[in-house]
């Protein structure tokens, strides 16, 4: 497993659809955005339009420890575009939509760490080499709301998990990408 962290915008896609598109032909895309407005639509296209046409796309973000022992066709790299956005999806499908100050944030972060053990467990046993791409919540300001501070520690403890167990750890800076592990 290789993990590829940055902040918002700083080229993480670019620099992992490179690493890949250099050493393999034959490709998964695990896209865990869903289309919720004009604007998301605008950065999906985007996203798609910048990979090559002849990578195999999924969209999802439930369960992709299943996805990535039954999906990938022999040969296939694996990229899974991104843990923040899938956490984000999973926490607010979870919660229900809950008004965030009602919220027991132990039992739904509990649930996320399930179902990012079940990925890394499946990284572990694929004989594919898998690509996780994150965001780097961390280098910030603590924010003012309740939500946002939990997602970001959540998002920061996930992270840490992920790299803890990744072959190699690339950190994405302006386009540039450092290995960092």
């Amino acid at each position: 497993m290789i993990l590829v962290t940055g902040g918002a915008r700083s080229g993480k896609s670019a620099h992992v659809e490179g690493l890949v598109a250099r050493q393999y032909s034959q490709v998964l895309y695990i896209a865990t955005s869903t289309l919720t407005d004009d604007e998301m639509a605008a950065r999906i296209a985007r996203h798609r339009a910048q990979r090559p046409a002849h990578w195999r796309t999924l969209e999802g973000y439930r369960d992709l420890g299943a996805l990535i022992r039954e999906q990938p066709q022999p040969g296939e790299a694996v990229i899974v575009e991104c843990i923040t956005t899938l956490l984000a999806n999973l926490l607010y499908d979870e919660s229900g939509g809950a008004d965030p100050d009602t919220l027991d944030f132990a039992p739904l972060e509990a649930f996320l760490h399930q179902q990012i053990d079940g990925l890394i467990d499946a990284c572990q046993q694929s004989g594919m080499p898998v690509y996780i791409v994150t965001n780097e919540l961390g280098m910030s300001i603590t924010p003012e709301n309740r939500l946002a501070r939990h997602f970001v520690d959540i998002a920061g403890r996930v992270n840490q998990r992920l790299a803890q167990v990744a072959e190699e750890v690339w950190l994405v800076v302006s386009g540039i990408g450092v290995k960092i592990k």
